[in-house]
């Protein structure tokens, strides 16, 4: 079976929680090696941190659904997460601070995505996978 076979029927497989987990490990995957490049790549930091903006802005419009069934604390949490990454990502962008923050943000999500006692099952599998 090829990588890709693989790879889309892990994908169906996944509830959303696994594919949120799996999404925000290659994001900070990316940032992860964006923060190691020097600042004059600027094109290769800026793609990392656009992702990373791109995940979060789709979160935060996300959580303004009135459809969306996470509880109201936690969506205006999101929403406000949103905002404090599209704002830190272009003081990054401008060299005015520094990448590791997002990263932060991003591990403690991920930590949140993955159920309690879920250590030796799903969550294990996917943190090996992603980051």
């Amino acid at each position: 079976m090829s990588l890709k076979a693989y790879q889309t029927i892990a994908q169906r497989a996944e509830n959303p929680r696994q594919t949120e987990y799996r999404l925000f490990g290659q994001v900070t995957r990316a940032l992860m090696e964006a923060e190691k490049l020097e600042r004059s790549q600027i094109r290769e930091r800026m793609d990392a941190l656009d992702w990373n903006r791109r995940l979060w802005s789709m979160l935060g419009a996300d959580c303004a659904l009135s459809t969306n069934g996470l509880p109201e604390q936690v969506r205006a949490n999101i929403i406000s997460l949103s905002i404090w990454v599209s704002k830190h990502s272009s003081l990054v962008m401008r060299n005015q601070e520094e990448i590791g923050p997002l990263i932060d943000v991003n591990r403690i999500i991920m930590q949140g995505l993955v159920p309690q006692g879920d250590a030796e099952g799903t969550g294990e599998a996917v943190r090996q996978s992603y980051g």
